[in-house]
């Protein structure tokens, strides 16, 4: 089966989900490809050229890919589409920006956030909050895929792929970038933090929240938070997880004053180690834990720190 990728990356590193998104289109065939799109991406290409089971990289550096505008990037996948039995892409921003509308210029159905493969046509989906899941097969000619990073590994970086350049590309003008705001931390990005702490509407106040910062440094962790916290202003809605905020699933979970509705518990019960601090023992966060202590966490924090300090 020959495989197409759509690599998410910011010109000089790869999204590492795109790694991920690697090692599941090895349970489909042995011939992956990547394509590298943006301007001045070389350095994102040789990476992609190193992992593991790619076989060759396309590299189509242009300005009209800058900023990966799905617009400029879906023809490049379209010309190349004949080629292959999949087109693949991790389900970032970027990848389900860019795939709906290759799916709509080929006319084929896309099917979304694949978690598992059954076989070369049939695979695993969530929905309802990731309540059920579903199994969906199709019969395209040409399947596409987004596939949620946190239901796979991420793939090595120890191979020796081929580039080849893509010239001829067209700036088709029908949108264009204006501006981005990035947030600034020095702490790991959120989805993938290999530990999360993340606090709810328990900790009552901004001011409180802020006793995640000492816990969060002692353990190299990232922070995040439920929906409720973030709607009460108690910190900035890029850090809210769940199913209208981020997907993580990282090494350890520490969910604190977070009551566990199920939009939040769809963002992080794949993680694997979810530890739960709440006073309220009927708390659904309790079901999906494997550690969980009933105390308050104003009493649990202080003490929480206390004992990670050398």
């Amino acid at each position: 089966m020959n495989i197409l990728i759509i690599a998410d990356h910011n010109n000089s590193t790869l999204h590492s989900a795109t790694l991920n998104t690697v090692t599941a289109a090895k349970q489909l065939g042995d011939n992956i490809h990547l394509l590298v799109a943006g301007e001045h991406c070389q350095q994102a290409g040789n990476e992609a050229a190193t992992i593991n089971g790619v076989t060759k990289v396309f590299l189509a550096d242009n300005p009209a890919c800058n900023h990966l505008l799905a617009e400029n990037i879906s023809a490049i996948a379209v010309k190349l589409a004949n080629q292959y039995d999949y087109i693949m892409a991790p389900a970032t921003t970027a990848g389900k920006n860019i795939l709906p509308r290759i799916a709509a210029l080929l006319d084929v159905e896309q099917i979304s956030d694949v978690i598992a493969i059954d076989s070369a046509d049939t695979f695993k989906r969530p929905f309802y909050a990731g309540n059920a899941i579903a199994t969906v097969t199709t019969t395209a000619a040409i399947k596409l895929l987004t596939i949620r990073s946190t239901a796979f590994a991420a793939a090595e970086k120890n191979g020796s792929a081929s580039i080849e350049d893509i010239n001829e590309i067209q700036d088709f003008g029908l949108s264009r970038f204006v501006s981005e705001e990035l947030a600034k931390a020095d702490r790991p990005e959120l989805t993938s933090a290999r530990v999360v702490i993340a606090g709810g509407r328990g900790l009552q106040s901004a001011e409180n929240f802020k006793l995640l910062d000492a816990i969060a440094d002692k353990l190299d962790a990232a922070i995040g938070a439920s929906r409720a916290a973030v709607d009460a202003g108690f910190c900035p809605n890029d850090m809210q997880v769940g199913q209208t905020g981020k997907i993580v699933a990282p090494e350890l979970y520490i969910a604190i004053g977070i009551s566990g509705a199920i939009q939040h518990l769809a963002g992080m019960k794949d993680s694997k180690i979810i530890v739960a601090i709440n006073k309220d023992a009927d708390a659904p966060i309790f079901q999906v834990a494997d550690y969980g202590l009933v105390a308050d966490l104003f009493e649990t924090l202080p003490a929480l720190e206390k004992a990670l300090s050398p």
